[in-house]
């Protein structure tokens, strides 16, 4: 009996490697009310922007000063805030097995993510070798958008990110390089995703609710004060958004 030609099966699915930002809450104390009371002030200050939010938790500062804590009782209130916990980082035996055991895995200390800072250091850096090769390749990796980005749209660069419509309340975009926004930025902008701290913002029309340069942000908040309507640039100066008219 034959049994006929073998029937093609259409690809369902395929693995890809690519590079994703996430924030990392880096903890450098013990002290859970005080963890919680300040996660509360973070949120009340863009509830938007991290609503919902994947968040990493880096351990290995309270671990390198043998501070010790409660990994589960960190998962219970970064979810009670509205983060969204996606594994431990820095973290010792003990830690990495009870995020093991909410299904959270173990990260690498050399991954590249954005940390959860306001005015501070960035943790997580490229090397020189590496922020080099990654500027040489960034000509051909550039993005441009023609078309207005709507409310709740995310758009990534690998290498430079130009906008040359409006960035809607609401929506974000984020770049390895430089952000160029030719029209309004009325949602939030994230340049050197990936830690160049070099990266800029330019922007003909600044009313966002979010500015980053390599993990240092300023919220809405503290952008009242610059005027809208008019062409500025952001730029980083030890661990500070300079923000100048173009």
């Amino acid at each position: 009996m034959s049994t006929g030609a073998p029937t093609s099966q259409k690809i369902a699915l395929e693995f890809k490697s690519t590079s994703l930002t996430v924030p990392v809450l880096l903890l450098a104390s013990n002290d859970i009310s005080l963890i919680d009371q300040q996660l509360k002030e973070k949120v009340v200050q863009a509830p938007e922007f991290f609503k919902n939010s994947p968040l990493l938790i880096d351990l290995q500062k309270l671990n390198a000063q043998n501070l010790p804590i409660d990994f589960t009782e960190i998962v219970t209130i970064v979810r009670q805030h509205g983060f969204m916990p996606i594994g431990v980082r820095g973290g010792n035996e003990h830690q990495n097995g009870d995020a093991l055991a909410m299904n959270l895995p173990q990260h690498s200390l050399h991954g590249s993510n954005v940390p959860l800072v306001n005015k501070a250091p960035a943790k997580t850096l490229p090397t020189p070798v590496a922020e080099e090769q990654k500027q040489a390749n960034q000509s051909i990796e550039n993005k441009l958008v023609t078309q207005p980005i709507r409310s709740g749209q995310r758009v990534y660069a690998k290498g430079d990110l130009i906008v040359t419509a409006t960035v809607s309340a609401g929506a974000e975009i984020m770049a390895e390089g430089n952000i160029h926004i030719y029209g309004s930025l009325r949602g939030r902008a994230l340049a050197g995703v990936l830690g160049n701290v070099n990266s800029r913002i330019f922007c003909s029309d600044l009313q966002a609710e979010l500015i980053s340069i390599a993990g240092i942000y300023q919220l809405s908040d503290d952008l009242s004060k610059y005027p809208a309507h008019k062409p500025v640039q952001i730029s980083l100066d030890n661990q500070t958004l300079i923000i100048k008219d173009i």
